[in-house]
Formats: C-alpha cells, structure tokens, sequence
C-alpha cells in the first residue's frame, strides 16, 4: 500500500518507520526538516509513570491562582485567552470525576503499550546506546505539597509504576546532591528512562526508515482531499496521491483535520526551556519540580531546564522571559547550577482537553489521526506506531482505541 505520512516528528517519523516495517511503500511529508518542532526541544523522557492527565478533580479551582503569575506553572496570553474559551470549556468537562477516571484509565493503558513498544523499537533498531535509564526525581517543597500528591501516586500503583517515596532531605541527596533543602519529600521512579538527546533519537529513527526503503520530502502540505480512490494532498511544491494517508502533524494538525469536516479541540502547549553547556550540573537524574511546572534533565553533555504550560495558540510571538524565569528558579532550587551561556527555545505541543492523543480513522478511513500528545509525543511515539499500523492494516490493535477516537469531543457524545 502506498502511504503518505504528515509530519516528521517523533510521532510521524516512528509511524512512518512502523508502517515501512510492514512492507508498505511510505513517504514521510515535513514542511521543515526531521525534528524541527517540539520534537526537538523537549526534555527527552519517556515518561511513563505520567498517568495523570492535567485536567484533574478540582483543577478549575486552582487555575485562577496559577494564572496570576504570568510565569507560573499555567498561562494563558491575554490575546488568546477568548480564543481559547471552547478548549477549556472542555478542559473543565474533561476534570469531571467520571471522565477524569476513564481519561486515567485509558492514559494507563496507552503508557503500558508505549513502554513495551519502546522496548521492542529499542532491540529491533540497536538503540541502547541512546537511553538513559536513570529515574526520575519528583520534587515537593512541604509536608502538605507532599500529602495532597499522595493521590497522584496511589493512580500510579495501579497503573502498574514502581516508585519510592522519600520523606527527608537525606534520603533525596543519596540520589541526587544539590537540591535546595527547602525540598523535603520526594517521590522517585527508577524505571524512567531519558533519550540522550530527542532530537537526535527522532533523525536515527528517521535515518532507519529511509534504509528500509522510505522517503522523505520537504513539503509544506495545505490540502487534504480523501475520494473513493484514496487520498490526494497539495501544497505550494506540487501535489501527491496515496492510498492512506496518516496525520501526525502535531500542533498543525488541526488545520489539516478541518478540511475533513473535524472541528478538534486541540490546542497549543508553548513550552520554553533554556539548555545549558556541559558542566553547568552534576545531574544524576531527572528532577521534575513539581509545584513549579518544570523540569531538569540532561540532553548530551549538557542540562536543559523547561516546562510550564503556556496556553497561546500557533500565531502569538514567543515571550522568551518564560524561559529565563524557569532558569531563575532552577538557579535557586539547584544552588550549583551554572546558568551561563545557555540556549533558549519556545516550541508547540499539541494538547487536547483529556490530555488524550487522537489516534484513529478519521471521518474518512482512508485518513488516519496521530497526534494531541501534548507533552507525551515522544513518550507515546512507539505505541502510537504500532497502534496506527494495526489501523492501516485492519489488524486488531492490540489496547482498545475508543478512548481516542476523534469523535469523542463531538457534541452528540454522552
């Protein structure tokens, strides 16, 4: 079958290499280069034990603290903030108990297949090399920030996630030195692996598709035209004709999905870190901050601090004094860190109000939907190919795939 792939993210790119391994003749279309997007500047972590989506029980209650501070955990631009008013409409249907519980559950399930997934990736393409498998910090500043998480950590019990809680200052020095005693409790998941660098890890997926037959084109695709005979797309370099076509064009899909008559909550996530030269740490794993929005991770030699939750949409200019922020309080919590001479980054992240991937037929089946990841893409990417390659093939995928079906944010759904 001869199959066009949009987007050359970590999504597009391990979907792409999935369905080559079936034997399909594949082209991966990218209006920029491989990795060019969040795929390239996020922190690297394949982060598993993340179960919990954002919209949580109660969460509409702390918003309105949160977005006070313009460089707090959430934001939302005021030039975006009516814009944005349908998406969280959403968000706060999304945070009712019953469907907060499914939204676990399915994000549960997702991550189970996504781990293993990466598992069977890793040995067919030789990847070792690329991991770290060196845990994860999770940071809490009181007793009381430390009780109120307990929840969060009981959903990760029954996801299946192996963790240990820590409760002295002690106990959280023996696993990473540095941190600010302010940070008494922890809770720590060994089982959390880091790429070495994402955007490397997303070019030798890339480099492994083309050697088994791929292509990939540099084209910016603006039209999406599905008939009985397959699916035609067209840009300003010329036009294309596949008999599937998969989305997983990130936070641009929604301009390609409203051409199918889709009209998706996705949103997008800006996310900003700063990434520092070697030496500026000695980080033995990841450190996530909880109360804080960001994280701390190694990416080749050096360290990249970034996070937050920046609700503005793909048109607003950057506002990079969001990044220098999270440096400031990295600075503060890691009273080693040398802050010089780092490298600033803004980058979308496609979000939907579940915190739920679209993966599925579209309206039409010869278009497959990949993508709303949010912070998971690289996370998921694995699962997602195997899942949308069981799609192209008719083959029963192997976890139900209803959770995230398009339709479900459609105003006949109950």
């Amino acid at each position: 079958m001869k199959i066009g792939v949009i987007g050359a993210g970590i999504v597009g790119v391990a979907a792409a290499l999935a369905l080559a391994g079936r034997g399909h003749r594949v082209t991966l279309l990218e209006r920029d280069a491989v990795a060019a997007g969040a795929s390239r500047g996020n922190a690297g972590a394949f982060a598993f034990a993340d179960v919990i989506p954002l919209a949580t029980p109660g969460i509409m209650r702390k918003a309105p603290r949160w977005l006070i501070d313009p460089n707090g955990p959430l934001s939302i631009p005021p030039a975006h903030f009516f814009r944005i008013a349908p998406w969280l409409l959403a968000f706060w249907r999304a945070s009712l108990r019953d469907r907060y519980r499914a939204a676990v559950e399915a994000q549960g399930a997702l991550m189970k297949l996504s781990s293993a997934a990466l598992e069977r990736l890793v040995a067919r393409h030789r990847l070792e090399a690329l991991l770290r498998r060196e845990g994860q910090l999770q940071l809490y500043e009181t007793a009381d920030e430390f009780r109120e998480s307990l929840p969060g950590w009981a959903e990760r019990r029954a996801a299946g996630v192996r963790f240990e809680l820590l409760e002295s200052t002690g106990a959280i020095a023996e696993i990473q030195p540095g941190i600010a005693p302010r940070f008494t409790h922890a809770g720590y998941t060994p089982d959390w692996i880091n790429v070495v660098d994402p955007e490397l890890w997303t070019q030798r997926l890339a480099e492994d598709f083309v050697r088994s037959g791929g292509q990939i084109e540099r084209a910016e695709i603006c039209d999406l035209a599905p008939s009985e005979n397959g699916v035609r797309l067209a840009g300003p370099a010329g036009e294309w004709r596949f008999d599937r076509v998969v989305v997983a064009a990130g936070a641009f899909s929604g301009r390609l999905t409203a051409q199918l008559g889709l009209n998706l909550p996705l949103e997008t996530e800006r996310g900003y870190n700063t990434t520092l030269p070697a030496g500026a740490f000695d980080l033995r794993t990841h450190v996530t901050f909880s109360g804080h929005g960001f994280v701390v991770s190694r990416i080749g030699d050096g360290i990249r601090v970034g996070g937050g939750v920046e609700l503005g949409g793909l048109d607003l200019p950057p506002r990079m004094e969001r990044a220098a922020s999270l440096l400031r309080k990295a600075a503060s919590f890691l009273p080693g860190l040398d802050t010089r001479g780092g490298t600033q980054w803004m980058g979308f992240r496609p979000s939907m109000p579940d915190s739920l991937p679209v993966i599925g037929a579209a309206s039409h089946p010869s278009v497959v939907l990949a993508f709303g990841h949010g912070h998971l893409g690289l996370t998921q990417s694995a699962g997602t190919a195997e899942l949308i390659a069981d799609i192209v093939d008719s083959r029963p995928p192997s976890i139900d795939i209803a959770p995230y079906r398009a339709s479900r944010f459609s105003r006949v759904q109950k």
